[in-house]
């Protein structure tokens, strides 16, 4: 491929300079039981950085416990988490990659009767007392949705999360993610403000109904993230990170395109003033836009395709990179969702973007890197059954470390 040798250049990115311009997106997999890092995570990390990543993002890493849609989903805020860590951070810098740790609160998208949150104590907390549609918590009992109920006898909508009284609590709880982050080793951490998590749902009008400072106008509504993002840079000071989703779609988020874009411009070039080492700015996907009923239509997350399905489409299709490059002045900008090397390789040439950030070819492919400099192709199949935990009871390999490199 050698039109994507633009990708293969060394990028600063805060304190730490990338041997290239791939980088590998976080990534829900779910490998660890009890949420503690483990043996087959090193060697999942381990592969991706031998094959040549110049960053690595992990998968969201859980800031206080919570009932996700999938289970052992791996946290960072106990000590057994940092330790579960920390060999990961080392052999990832040993094979020389950077890694960052994507810190992640779902906020609404939790089910209050998933084991792990019934463990926490806590509700399902969120800006407002909106329950998103869609969702699918295969592991437990009926296969409930996010929209949660307390009775048979209770109408499936009327059941709403908690409206969180002061939103600081969850920001310190952030801060507290970062420090442990950093004594794990991290070089720095990416916030998860996308695919509709808790920051995501404070910008978007549509999840937050708020009155108060943190809700209402575009500047409200961008407090929480920017608030969050200054508690991170206090630990990590250049090295820290931020992704966004403005086309939403994906966990029952999107607003009018004009709302859109005046959030995420004022957002972003807010953002762009803080120093931050990078910010993530995700395409639309049609593979994770669902329709107003909550069903998915991608057949690489579902397997089923509808084509009698006549909801709407819940996000905001626009062109993401055009419409908010221009307020990114400052900071470097990678692109996620469908982008592949030598698209990226051209952007970069363009100077459009930075850098790429891939995510499904990553997981197929733990030699990405060295393919695409290489000149060899991306053939292996995804394994998408055991894309995140393995509820068949397989192996935690199977499906996460067993794709062949390239020969």
């Amino acid at each position: 491929m050698a039109s994507a040798q633009a990708l293969f250049t060394p990028l600063k990115v805060g304190s730490v300079t990338l041997r290239n311009r791939i980088t590998m997106a976080a990534l829900t997999r779910n490998r660890a039981p009890d949420t503690i890092p483990g043996d087959a995570m090193l060697e999942y990390y381990a592969q991706r950085a031998e094959g040549g990543a110049g960053l690595i993002t992990t998968e969201g890493v859980l800031i206080t416990p919570q009932g996700t849609e999938w289970p052992w989903a791996p946290g960072i805020s106990t000590k057994e988490h940092v330790s579960g860590w920390k060999p990961i951070v080392d052999i990832v810098h040993a094979k020389g990659a950077a890694i960052y740790a994507q810190l992640w609160h779902v906020g609404r998208i939790a089910h209050p009767d998933a084991p792990e949150h019934k463990r926490s104590g806590t509700p399902v907390y969120a800006p407002s007392a909106i329950s998103a549609r869609g969702g699918k918590f295969r592991h437990m009992l009926g296969a409930p949705s996010y929209v949660t109920h307390t009775s048979m006898f209770e109408d499936l909508h009327t059941s709403q999360p908690t409206a969180l009284e002061d939103p600081t609590i969850i920001i310190a709880l952030f801060k507290q993610a970062a420090i442990n982050a950093k004594e794990a080793g991290f070089d720095g951490v990416e916030l998860h403000g996308a695919n509709g998590y808790i920051v995501h749902q404070f910008l978007d009008n549509t999840a937050n109904k708020r009155t108060d400072k943190w809700g209402g106008s575009v500047e409200n509504r961008a407090r929480f993230g920017l608030e969050t993002l200054k508690v991170l840079i206090e630990v990590f000071g250049e090295n820290v990170a931020l992704k966004v989703s403005p086309a939403g779609g994906y966990n029952d988020m999107g607003m009018p395109l004009q709302d859109t874009l005046d959030t995420y411009r004022y957002f972003l070039s807010e953002v762009d003033k803080l120093g931050l080492s990078y910010i993530v700015v995700m395409r639309y996907a049609l593979g994770t836009d669902p329709t107003f009923d909550g069903k998915f239509i991608s057949e690489l997350i579902s397997h089923l395709v509808d084509p009698l399905n006549s909801g709407q489409l819940r996000a905001t299709n626009h062109d993401t990179l055009a419409a908010y490059r221009p307020v990114i002045k400052n900071t470097n900008l990678f692109l996620n969702a469908g982008v592949l090397p030598d698209e990226g390789a051209k952007l970069v040439e363009e100077g459009k973007i930075d850098g790429v950030q891939i995510g499904v070819n990553w997981i197929a492919h733990p030699d990405l890197a060295k393919r695409v400099q290489d000149g060899k192709p991306l053939d292996n199949i995804p394994d998408v059954k055991h894309f995140y935990y393995n509820m068949d009871g397989s192996e935690l390999s199977i499906g996460y470390t067993d794709y062949p490199t390239a020969t």
